[in-house]
């Protein structure tokens, strides 16, 4: 059984109640992998690791318990192009971050904006609209890789 911390614990407990849900076995397992979790892990990972400290669980379930956690905004699904989609933490103190994918390793790392990041992006907008949420994702090589191409290349 993967164990969350008491501040953990208690953010998924009022975070199900806000939308009238109670916190279940299954969906504290699976908050627990995303929350101990900095690979940004897919479904099936997220299965793989849960079903350790909960043998009967399935992958439905899983996915159930992954857009639960999502509606409730406890964590964030990123996306890929043709790429299953990975889950992470909804930090609190970074609420607005972006996603880089190096194409070469299939590593997310996070990647923090600053404050100011939407309201300098809000200018672009047209008069009376404002933004809620930010979906940024990044992609790219290491600079590692871009010197080996160039030097291969």
């Amino acid at each position: 059984m993967i164990e969350l911390d008491p501040i953990a614990k208690e953010k998924l407990e009022r975070a199900l109640a806000r939308k009238g849900l109670r916190s279940t076995r299954q969906r504290e397992q699976v908050f627990a992998v995303v929350y101990g979790s900095d690979d940004h892990p897919a479904a099936d990972v997220v299965y793989q690791r849960v079903k350790n400290s909960v043998p009967g669980i399935s992958l439905a379930t899983v996915y159930n318990c992954l857009e639960t956690l999502s509606d409730c905004e406890l964590i964030r699904q990123v996306n890929f192009e043709r790429e299953p989609s990975r889950f992470c933490l909804n930090k609190e103190h970074s609420l607005h971050h972006a996603h880089f994918h190096c194409r070469d390793s299939g590593k997310v790392i996070d990647v923090d904006l600053p404050n100011d990041f939407i309201e300098n992006l809000s200018q672009f907008l047209p008069g009376g609209y404002r933004i809620d949420k930010i979906d940024l994702t990044l992609s790219g090589t290491s600079a590692e890789n871009q010197r080996k191409f160039i030097t291969n290349g």
